[in-house]
């Protein structure tokens, strides 16, 4: 083949793959316009129509009544407490978990299909719906709220998890078999050192999210501010809530801080 002609066919199949990547950029614009639509987003009247009771929540939720802040301190600590024992939880079972769904240290593919199968039904349940549950099993308090994090987590994570650990080097792997290293030694020397600062990324986002998520079990009675913040809405003291939701912006914002860190201080 020509010169000229090998350039033309690249140049025909670079063609082709632009044709392809539009064509799938337009079916996902598609796809998107068509759920907005069904979703009512472009329903101009009913935005017009909540127009004057948007106004009204405006106008009730501002100026932002701090008077009852010392009694959100242990709630919020509360939220705080929630998060890092849901996290600590999580990366507890999500590890060995992760290693048994991992195609390149399952002992076997029957166990890796079944454990990711148990990872995907774990985060398939929202944490809200298991906080229900947790309330109803043990009570109110932030224990409920620690559990359904923990375990809607582990599935999340131990995929996560799971992802990266095949996608390490196989090189060092094949070496330590090849010199007679057991299966938990090629793990502790060979997978972990190249996954750590993956699962180290993973782990401090999941403890942001915990955060976040917390605050909203406390609405279903799983302890934390989320409590505090619903107990405000059936009251309609809706100055109260923009300042219970003030205050936990500023405690977003505080714990994305020391996420951010945390990262830099480990690399």
């Amino acid at each position: 083949m020509s010169a000229s002609g090998s350039f033309d066919t690249i140049l025909a199949e670079e063609r082709r793959s632009a044709l392809r990547g539009a064509g799938l950029l337009a079916a996902i614009i598609a796809v998107c316009v068509i759920a907005l639509g069904v979703t009512g987003f472009f329903d101009l009247q009913r935005f017009i129509e909540s127009g004057p009771a948007i106004s009204q929540l405006a106008d009730e939720m501002i100026p932002p009544d701090f008077g009852r802040w010392q009694s959100w301190l242990r709630p919020l600590f509360d939220t705080l407490a929630m998060s890092i024992a849901g996290t600590a939880l999580a990366v507890v079972f999500s590890l060995p978990l992760a290693l048994l769904a991992a195609l390149n240290t399952s002992p076997h593919p029957v166990v890796c299909f079944a454990v990711r199968t148990l990872l995907a039904f774990l985060r398939s349940v929202p944490e809200i719906i298991l906080g229900v549950l947790f309330v109803a099993a043990v009570g109110f308090g932030a224990l409920p709220g620690v559990l359904a994090l923990a375990l809607h987590s582990v599935g999340m994570v131990g995929k996560f998890y799971a992802e990266a650990i095949e996608h390490v080097d196989p090189k060092p792997l094949e070496a330590a078999r090849a010199a007679g290293a057991t299966p938990l030694q090629v793990i502790a020397h060979a997978v972990l050192p190249q996954v750590l600062p993956q699962l180290t990324d993973v782990t401090i986002y999941r403890w942001e999210y915990h955060f976040r998520a917390s605050a909203v079990l406390g609405i279903v009675g799983a302890g934390g501010i989320g409590f505090e913040l619903i107990a405000a809405l059936r009251l309609l003291n809706y100055d109260q809530v923009s300042a219970i939701l003030l205050s936990i912006l500023a405690c977003v914002v505080a714990v994305d801080s020391i996420g951010a860190s945390l990262r830099k201080s480990l690399k």
